[in-house]
């Protein structure tokens, strides 16, 4: 089984690989559900329809895909940035649709995906060079 498993050394592609599942998951969950994409666009005035639960999981599903790869191949230092800016992108995003567009309020729904963002964005360019030629 641990064939399967990232063979770099270190634990940072283990971290890519089990957010890229769990990525996927959120994925399919926005393409059967609103529910979950409600919970982080949770302001009152916010209206989650499934087009904006769909085009969420689809961008989930690509950063998932760049981060599986990434995973798998660590040491590549275009995959590593790509992996990197997945999360670049994502905080940006969370962060102005809390500050600036006002959709979605702090708490459960949105604390969880910005904790995640911020010390996976953290943890990379700390390790970078144990990493990146």
């Amino acid at each position: 089984m641990t064939s399967y498993l990232p063979q770099n050394e270190g634990y940072l592609q283990y971290w890519l690989l089990l957010l890229s599942i769990v990525s996927l998951g959120n994925s399919i969950q926005s393409y059967l559900t609103t529910s979950y994409t409600r919970r982080i666009y949770s302001a009152p005035s916010t209206t989650i329809t499934p087009l904006h639960a769909r085009t969420f999981g689809t961008y989930t599903a690509i950063a998932a895909i760049i981060r599986f790869y990434a995973a798998y191949h660590i040491t590549d230092p275009v995959l590593y940035q790509l992996a990197l800016w997945t999360y670049v992108v994502a905080l940006g995003h969370f962060y102005s649709e809390w500050l600036v567009f006002r959709t979605a309020r702090w708490g459960e729904g949105l604390a969880g995906p910005v904790v995640i963002s911020v010390a996976s964005l953290g943890w990379m360019l700390w390790v970078w060079a144990e990493y990146v030629p």
